[in-house]
């Protein structure tokens, strides 16, 4: 079955940076779009980033575009989101999620939502002076 880890939370100062790692195992195919979602209290499950597998096409919400950065590294199947110029509003649990696709395709919009096929534990970050 398809695991998902990530790595990298923790707790880092307001203006800092944090890379956080989703590694994936037993991946079936090719094509899919793995996206990082967060989530705090009182709040819904929110994207800031998604991945193509098959094209490294990225898309990237207002409220972190500019200052968040995914990248992919195939071949040790991991995707690492770089996060700069971090305020207490970043502070929420972030989760990577792999979505299927039938074919390679450009992302898009909607495969950042909270539509995924496997989702990781999740890593807390925690941004506070």
């Amino acid at each position: 079955q398809v695991q998902l880890v990530e790595s990298g939370g923790g707790l880092v100062q307001p203006g800092g940076s944090l890379r956080l790692s989703c590694v994936a195992s037993g991946l079936p195919l090719d094509n899919y779009v793995i996206a990082w979602f967060r989530q705090s209290p009182g709040k819904e499950r929110e994207g800031v980033s998604c991945i193509s597998s098959s094209d490294g096409s990225t898309y990237y919400p207002d409220s972190v575009k500019g200052r968040f950065t995914v990248s992919r590294d195939n071949a040790k199947n991991t995707v690492s989101l770089q996060m700069n110029s971090l305020t207490p509003d970043d502070t929420a649990v972030y989760y990577c999620g792999i979505r299927k696709l039938t074919r390679p395709v450009p992302i898009r919009p909607l495969f950042c939502e909270p539509r995924m096929d496997y989702w990781g534990k999740g890593t807390l970050v925690t941004v506070s002076s």
